[in-house]
């Protein structure tokens, strides 16, 4: 009876009627509480349909009573590693492996979790595993593409992503990947071919559109990118945070507007420029992580509310990202810097302490947040930096808080005493330059008017634009860029040679 039962119950769920499957393995279980086959599958199902606590539950039971077969495993890696629990995922996908060494899905899926964990050469193994088992394996070939793109071979991760779209040629994410990829390698007339060719096949894919943004914000074309760039939530898995209506540049008329930070703190602090613009109009709100509040608190007109803290009533809401949108933002009507503030008194402080410093005081930042998707391109090893040990007449300071490597050349590093972004800011104005990746730190200096050099990558972020090394969300920003992927040994050759010449006439 229930092998029978199970039978069409199996039938059901490959034909993707889920609640008919569903009625089954609960009948099977109702009678034979320890079916794992039943319990393996209906664990499946919560999945599918999104409910991953319950297959993590389900799957985990099915393995207490068959610990032996992989694909109980494999596919309770899958549920841990859809709610975020990457190490315990991997552990599954290992042991499904160890299980069946010839599961083409759990190389492939271990893969996808050390991706996810931006181990990119262990992904690589795990692809490459999965692609000798089967070489007509079309989502090895896509997310092996991705790999490699992360290690910054891109012309063997656009082999790998034609190689998928040969096998499938209507398979969106390989498309997707690919204009990613021609992107990184600033072929970008062919990365915007593929990401539309994309959206033509499925128009409604949200990280194509993100992907399509970025593409339009870089070039230049705010009109349009603005427009793409709305999909950025959804291309997250976000669901709308506020029932209150968006705000689109309207009139305020007497309405309350809360903004809210929705990204990191480098884009927080870009679109941050926006709020007193917004409270020309009437009352803005704005609600800021506690490292943010005490920075934000010198915006003009605009009322702070902790991150955390219950919020005011209020009529209308916007996240800082989409105000460019909001006020229809064109290259010739940025709202320019500087429109954040040092505190007066904490800046005096800290401009004590650096007069205990001789010379030009030069301000360093070379890493990024790791857990960022791009921080592999962005962030310079610290050895790196030893191309300014023999340069005369400079005090160079970190700016780096909490970094775990420091580079050999003298620094004076007082990071432990900044407390938040209000912190740096004060160290920051008695600075007389500041060199920075692509990070948090290169906006704060931005938006506060400082003089700040930005050693870029080769594939920029959309805010630095192309071919030029000014920056019009910065006027005081000067960017040195790779000439090509990875090369941080020229970037770094020409500031050595230009802090050098600003040290002569300084």
């Amino acid at each position: 009876m229930s092998e029978r039962l199970f039978r069409q119950a199996v039938q059901y769920h490959q034909a993707g009627k889920l609640a008919e499957a569903e009625i089954l393995y609960r009948r099977i279980l109702a009678a034979e509480p320890e079916h794992a086959d039943s319990l393996h599958l209906l664990g499946v199902l919560a999945a599918q349909i999104g409910r991953n606590d319950a297959a993590i539950d389900l799957i985990a039971h099915a393995i207490r009573l068959q610990p032996r077969k992989a694909d109980y495993h494999n596919n309770l890696g899958l549920a841990l590693g859809r709610l975020g629990r990457l190490d315990e995922a991997a552990v599954a996908h290992e042991m499904a492996l160890r299980l069946k060494r010839d599961h083409r899905e759990a190389h492939n899926n271990l893969g996808n979790i050390r991706l996810a964990q931006h181990r990119f050469e262990a992904a690589e193994r795990s692809y490459r595993a999965a692609l000798a088992l089967d070489q007509n394996y079309v989502e090895a070939h896509a997310n092996l593409a991705v790999a490699l793109a992360g290690l910054e071979r891109l012309d063997a991760a656009e082999a790998h992503c034609r190689a998928a779209l040969r096998l499938n040629p209507y398979y969106v994410e390989a498309l997707n990947n690919l204009g990613d990829i021609l992107r990184n390698g600033g072929r970008l007339a062919e990365a915007e071919k593929a990401y539309r060719q994309a959206l033509g096949l499925r128009p409604d894919f949200a990280p194509l559109h993100y992907n399509l943004a970025g593409l339009l914000l870089l070039t230049g074309r705010f009109e349009a990118g603005w427009a793409e760039y709305e999909w950025r939530n959804r291309a997250r898995g976000g669901a709308p945070r506020f029932p209150q209506p968006q705000w689109r540049g309207e009139p305020l008329a007497g309405r309350t507007l809360l903004l809210t930070a929705e990204q990191g703190a480098g884009d927080a602090i870009l679109f941050s420029r926006y709020a007193p613009l917004a409270a020309e109009q009437g009352r803005v709100l704005l609600e800021a992580p506690a490292p943010l509040h005490r920075l934000f608190a010198s915006l003009k007109n605009v009322e702070m509310v902790a991150a955390g803290e219950a919020l005011p009533p209020f009529d209308l809401q916007c996240p800082l990202p989409s105000l460019p949108f909001a006020f229809g933002t064109r290259l010739d009507t940025i709202p320019v810097s500087p429109y954040l503030r040092a505190d007066p008194v904490l800046a005096a402080m800290w401009r004590a302490r650096l007069d205990e410093l001789s010379g030009y005081r030069v301000g360093l930042a070379w890493a990024g947040n790791p857990e960022h998707q791009d921080d592999r391109r962005r962030s310079i090893t610290v050895r790196k930096l030893d191309v300014f040990s023999d340069i005369e007449g400079v005090s160079f300071v970190s700016l780096q808080k909490g970094a775990a490597d420091r580079p050999s050349i003298p620094l004076a590093d007082w990071t432990e005493a900044l407390d938040d972004f209000a912190d740096t800011a004060a160290l920051i104005a008695g600075l007389d330059l500041v060199i920075s990746v692509d990070t948090s730190i290169a906006h704060l200096a931005g938006a506060l008017g400082k003089p700040v050099w930005l050693l870029n990558r080769f594939d920029p972020h959309w805010v630095w634009l192309t071919e030029r090394d000014d920056c019009p969300w910065y006027p005081s920003l000067r960017q040195f860029r790779q000439p090509s992927p990875g090369d941080w040994a020229s970037v770094l050759d020409t500031v050595r040679t230009e802090l050098s010449a600003a040290l002569r006439t300084a």
